[in-house]
């Protein structure tokens, strides 16, 4: 009965709360005639309008603490937008709630872009400084992020919206906030990540509450307030200390399971496929990502008869120059695709893992190719590595009967260069196992994981910082939610493990690609699963244990250790992990060890 009651008052303000918008402009009767999407549009807008008007209220503040808590407004109303905000505009989205680092934009030798930041979490980190506030540098920081939302106000139309629109929106913020809204990825000053993920929610609940009408089952309609009701009421308390293993498992699945029912009761049929497949209720499993949107390929990538072989070229020696190397020279199944030394025979750089290669959208530890075929073209032309060209090993396929008789079957057509790389690619595209300890356990298939282990998580995904660049449910840079992007950046890696004269790795990274001066030093961001099992770490080997690493992040990595780097990605502030919190990150880290299986 309490729940109904407060469901019926949530209700009642919001019709309240539309109405008083609407009124503004045009009589009760006219918004009665206004269908769910026009009204979507006007709350959509409203929202904008407040954000942009509490940023107006704070340059015209007197004291810090107005400035703080205006800030603080203009933020919650941009936070009710972001769902509608990020789905139909996600350029502007990304523009004002970016890091405050500059942003670099390479296309190539003669076009590389430096974008300074700007936004609410460069105005975050200027309101909210233990400094004396610069109000000169606030109050443009906060007139750019207010012309930004009167302009997205004036302009907005969602009048092209269909059911699958909303949809998407609702499925996108579910997974926006369990990926990186209570992590506190866009908001490292003040950590107010559950207040903020709460206003998206309430902002779901107007979403849901605007299309009742078009619920059959009114049912499946109360399940879906109770739901956002509950997960609310979960999202408080103390940031560090908050359960994000539970509130995934129970909220974050809870809320993808009665959107598939939605689906269905709405029979809407999408235009086409995302990222996360559409049936899955679960953002940890084997089923989740649809493989196709990170490929390009056309048909199935995973093809049983083309991952076989592909597995046969990963493993056949004669495809280099000498007869003497492989793919699976350095990157072995018995190690989990890595070969287990700091750098590799004649190589430059440590052997990254080949589980979950295809989930990402760059390659190579400098992101200089941007697909699995292209970068294995590089390795074939390495001189360090096959030292050879693709004709060459076009020719050397061709000409074997085996191999003839098996591209005739999977391709229907000759041996040529293009499907050699395919295949290699399809079989790399296989190795997305997530049967790990901690994938079965999210996933709701046992319930193993120690004390211990849920804290780790807790805390990787939280006071530690780690899940803001290695994003879940890969532990990779790939960005959520729209999965477009993997991320590079700058942490200082070390040369060796001294620590009393330590020196920066001279391995220039990024920098080599396209000479950007503002990119030395900056790698890409791999993958954590499977790392108990593929040391040493880092792009360079330097270390050699799990304990290594963590007392490295946890001292502000480079700039921590003493470096001077201006364009350091990682913050340089310390941690302050217990010794007690270290163990139990490294103990949630090896719960992330796939299953070994037959690949």
């Amino acid at each position: 009965m309490i729940k109904i009651l407060k469901f019926i008052n949530l209700k009642a303000i919001l019709v309240y709360s539309l109405f008083a918008v609407f009124v503004g402009c045009k009589d009760a009767s006219s918004y009665k005639d206004l269908n769910s999407y026009e009204k979507l549009e006007i709350y959509y807008k409203e929202t904008l309008l407040q954000s942009a008007t509490a940023l107006d209220s704070l340059v015209n503040s007197k004291t810090i603490k107005e400035r703080k808590a205006y800030f603080l407004k203009a933020r919650m109303c941009f936070k009710k937008a972001e769902p509608i905000l990020a789905f139909v505009d996600s350029e502007n989205y990304n523009y004002l709630n970016q890091p405050n680092i500059l942003k670099i934009e390479e296309e190539d030798f003669t076009d590389v872009k430096i974008i300074k930041p700007t936004g609410f979490q460069v105005l975050e980190e200027a309101v909210f400084s233990d400094d004396e506030n610069d109000v000169a540098l606030i109050n443009r920081h906060a007139l750019n992020t207010s012309a930004k939302l009167k302009f997205l106000h004036e302009n907005a139309s969602l009048r092209f919206f269909k059911k699958h629109h909303i949809l998407w929106i609702i499925r996108d913020a579910i997974n926006r906030v369990a990926l990186t809204g209570i992590t506190g990825f866009d908001s490292p000053a003040l950590e107010n990540s559950l207040a903020e993920s709460q206003e998206v929610y309430k902002s779901l609940v107007v979403i849901l509450q605007l299309f009742e009408k078009d619920f059959k089952d009114h049912t499946l309609f109360m399940e879906w307030k109770e739901e956002l009701d509950l997960s609310i009421n979960d999202l408080k308390g103390n940031f560090n200390a908050f359960n994000r293993y539970s509130f995934i498992k129970t909220h974050t699945h809870k809320g993808l399971e009665i959107w598939n029912k939605t689906v269905l009761d709405w029979k809407v049929v999408f235009p086409f496929k995302q990222a996360i497949n559409y049936e899955v209720s679960n953002l940890f499993g084997k089923e989740t990502f649809n493989i196709s949107y990170f490929t390009g390929q056309n048909g199935d990538p995973l093809a049983a008869e083309k991952v076989a072989l592909g597995k046969l070229l990963f493993e056949d020696k004669s495809l280099s120059k000498n007869n003497n190397m492989s793919c699976a020279s350095c990157h072995k199944a018995e190690h989990y695709f890595t070969d287990g030394l700091a750098k590799p025979v004649g190589g430059q750089r440590n052997s990254p893992t080949l589980f979950y290669a295809a989930l990402q959208k760059g390659f190579f530890h400098d992101k200089r190719a941007g697909s699995l075929e292209a970068q294995i073209v590089d390795v074939i032309n390495n001189p360090n590595e096959f030292h050879l060209n693709l004709n060459e090993v076009e020719k050397k396929v061709s000409t074997n009967a085996k191999y003839q008789m098996a591209f005739s079957k999977v391709y229907q057509e000759k041996v040529s260069n293009d499907i050699i790389r395919n295949a290699i690619a399809s079989y790399i595209m296989s190795l997305n196992p997530f049967n790990s300890k901690f994938d079965r356990n999210i996933g709701n298939m046992e319930n193993s994981l120690t004390q211990d282990e849920i804290n780790g998580f807790n805390l990787f995904m939280g006071k530690a910082k780690c899940a803001t660049c290695h994003f879940a449910p890969v532990f990779n840079g790939l960005v959520p939610t729209t999965f477009k992007e993997s991320e590079i950046e700058l942490i200082g890696v070390p040369s060796t493990k001294d620590t009393i004269n330590p020196k920066i790795d001279a391995d220039f990274g990024r920098y080599d690609v396209y000479k950007t001066e503002l990119r030395k030093f900056f790698f890409k961001t791999p993958t954590i699963r499977n790392i108990e099992k593929t040391g040493p770490y880092m792009h360079n080997g330097v270390y050699e244990t799990l304990e290594e690493v963590v007392d490295f992040y946890n001292g502000g990595g480079g700039n921590g250790m003493g470096f001077n780097l201006p364009n350091q990605t990682l913050p340089e502030d310390k941690l302050n992990l217990t010794p007690l919190e270290k163990k139990q990150l490294i103990a949630f880290m090896k719960t992330l060890t796939d299953t070994k299986g037959s690949y």
